[in-house]
């Protein structure tokens, strides 16, 4: 079943490459996180594919592009399970390297009532993808639509894939995560970042609690050169700054359950509206809305959003001329009408 799949993939085109991680997660929810030291209990526990990158491939795909992936699982049963996740969601899984030594990647993540939450992870091969695993899929990046990466994989590797992203006129979405610092030639070749506050930080040296000091990172950051920044800014929400303009999308009004994939599925969003060539308030306004869905259910994978969810959701929020665009018949491989 899985080379069929693969052979069917073989020719389409593709919209979104992610070039990122991939995780085993393992995720129990209770009333408040431990304490240091401390033992809680937790109510509820959930076993789910994970990884920021493969989190955002799944994403992308439910929002109707085609993605492929490139990345590193183990040669294990956990590597199988993961691949078998991705290939139910018709993502091009040809490009992931089967690790000869190192396991594949888990996370082990707690969940409180409020929906903070707490992640420690063992990467294993995610940790060994190279610059060559990215060199050998370099007809891929340069063909795409956009380049969607992360920091859960080396930092060479990431820069390899924006250099070749780039080098062909690919746009790059980027998500500073984890957070780290990162070299200014990477910045110089993204055309749209989206750190959170922590990764604000580690970047700029800047705090980041509400809006002014969102839009002070920001603009330090398209100082760098990066092309627009999505950040988020507090109870404000996320304010996305580009060179001539701004656009602040307010927190939507949903149950939030479990935050833990909330910022995949807005980078995306980002990263399909940018495939569409939609405009960036567009392409906030649907990440923004993906976002929000995406804390509605258990789990990351589990719970990234569809398209016509995340249409339906905009038409309440007051984004009605941008979800009847997103509603259309888009210019992406198999895109259907979504109402």
């Amino acid at each position: 079943m899985r080379a069929q799949r693969s052979r069917h993939l073989r020719h389409t085109h593709i919209d979104v490459v992610v070039v990122g991680g991939v995780n085993m997660d393992y995720l129990v929810q209770g009333q408040a996180l431990p304490a240091p030291g401390e033992t809680v209990d937790g109510s509820r526990f959930l076993r789910a594919g994970g990884g920021k990158g493969a989190n955002q491939a799944v994403a992308a795909a439910r929002l109707g592009a085609q993605v492929a992936f490139v990345g590193r699982v183990g040669r294990d049963s956990l590597g199988d399970e993961l691949l078998d996740l991705l290939h139910a969601e018709r993502i091009d899984t040809r490009f992931v390297v089967r690790d000869r030594e190192a396991p594949t990647g888990v996370a082990l993540v707690m969940v409180d009532k409020t929906g903070e939450k707490q992640i420690m992870v063992a990467p294993g091969a995610n940790q060994r993808v190279t610059p060559s695993d990215v060199q050998r899929v370099q007809g891929l990046i340069s063909r795409a639509g956009v380049l969607l990466t992360q920091f859960e994989i080396p930092m060479e590797a990431v820069c390899a894939a924006a250099r070749l992203a780039s080098d062909a006129g690919v746009p790059i979405v980027l998500d500073p995560a984890p957070a780290r610092s990162a070299p200014k030639e990477l910045i110089r070749r993204v055309a749209v970042m989206r750190p959170n506050s922590t990764e604000a930080r580690a970047l700029t040296g800047i705090e980041v609690s509400d809006l002014p000091s969102a839009r002070k990172a920001a603009r330090k950051l398209l100082d760098l050169g990066a092309g627009a920044v999505a950040m988020q800014a507090g109870d404000s929400g996320d304010v996305l700054v580009w060179g001539s303009g701004e656009e602040c999308f307010p927190q939507l009004p949903v149950k939030t359950v479990d935050a833990t994939g909330a910022g995949d599925a807005f980078a995306a969003g980002l990263a399909v509206a940018l495939a569409e060539k939609r405009s960036l308030r567009e392409a906030g306004a649907l990440a923004n809305a993906a976002a929000a869905l995406a804390t509605t259910k258990f789990g990351a994978q589990p719970a990234m959003p569809r398209r016509g969810d995340v249409v339906r959701l905009m038409r309440r929020c007051g984004y009605a001329a941008e979800a009847t665009t997103f509603a259309r018949h888009t210019v992406l491989s198999g895109s259907k009408e979504l109402s």
